[in-house]
């Protein structure tokens, strides 16, 4: 009895060294995910009345009183039926060729062209770099005219490639990867030559690997950006088979101003490949800005 009565004097003398930051911990976290959950929400709201718009009756659509979720009479699948009656599948299959084949071609040119100005020591290095930094502060409106001239030159007015090869050249692409090439150990480099790889071999094998978060990065920044483009497919594109999504809604919009259910419908369809994109290149996107907030 004496000895549990020690041993209990002893542990009663133990100082408590609880961290209770543990709670303030948990306190913060519920309000972190609470504004995070009203955030998404209110981020979420216009995709949402989008989607469900394109479900209701044009009275539905122009009520003065919201209609949250359409049910009954105010359901309909009329605004789909209309939007597909006109080439917008065509339109939508335009617009995810211009933008994948201009995601493609950025990634890889904007790959290969940062890795040489960050790995590779040749004349004029600095000077080209800042020509790339310079052009990024240009806005399209003031190389636009020499563009379309170009282009037209070269016959390629008025076709997919007028759109994706102008997206191809953007200057922050190689900025981006640049950064992201100067992390590449330069000892990885050079076990690779001393084992006899080539440039090519290296680049595939050593580099991508290494920039695989940059990349998906980019992937999403050049869909996005070739995706919205509006003003170089309107200056570019004329004829309807090479409409954009984007210009056959403005294209609905004007010839029919009040019909808001078709305007939803194409709207929602033509959200439908960005989401899917993003969800793709969603993990690479994360790190890569991740990496990037880390290197500052």
């Amino acid at each position: 009895m004496q000895a549990s009565a020690k041993s209990a004097r002893r542990v009663r003398d133990i100082p408590d060294n609880t961290d209770h930051s543990v709670h303030r911990l948990t306190v913060y976290s519920v309000i972190s995910v609470t504004v995070l959950i009203i955030l998404a929400l209110l981020f979420i709201f216009p995709l949402y009345w989008i989607v469900t718009g394109s479900f209701k009756t044009q009275q539905a659509v122009n009520s003065a009183v919201p209609i949250w979720f359409p049910t009954g009479d105010v359901l309909t699948m009329r605004n789909y039926n209309e939007l597909f009656s006109r080439p917008a599948f065509l339109w939508l299959i335009n617009t995810v060729l211009i933008c994948g084949a201009a995601m493609v071609l950025t990634c890889v040119a904007a790959s290969m062209g940062g890795y040489a100005l960050a790995k590779k020591r040749f004349a004029g290095r600095g000077f080209l770099f800042t020509l790339f930094v310079c052009a990024m502060a240009l806005p399209k409106q003031v190389i636009l005219i020499p563009l379309l001239k170009e282009l037209a030159f070269l016959r390629l007015h008025n076709t997919l490639w007028a759109v994706i090869l102008p997206t191809v050249g953007w200057p922050f692409g190689v900025f981006l990867m640049k950064q992201f090439s100067e992390g590449i150990p330069g000892e990885l480099l050079e076990a690779a030559r001393i084992d006899g790889a080539g440039e090519a071999r290296t680049f595939v094998e050593i580099v991508i690997p290494l920039i695989k978060p940059g990349i998906g990065a980019l992937a999403i920044f050049t869909f996005i950006t070739a995706w919205n483009d509006y003003f170089l497919q309107l200056i570019m594109l004329n004829d309807t088979k090479v409409l954009t999504i984007s210009l056959g809604i403005a294209k609905l919009q004007t010839e029919l101003s009040t019909d808001f259910g078709l305007i939803m419908a194409g709207a929602a369809v033509g959200s439908i490949p960005i989401i899917i994109i993003f969800l793709i290149f969603q993990k690479f996107f994360t790190r890569g800005i991740t990496m990037g907030a880390v290197k500052g």
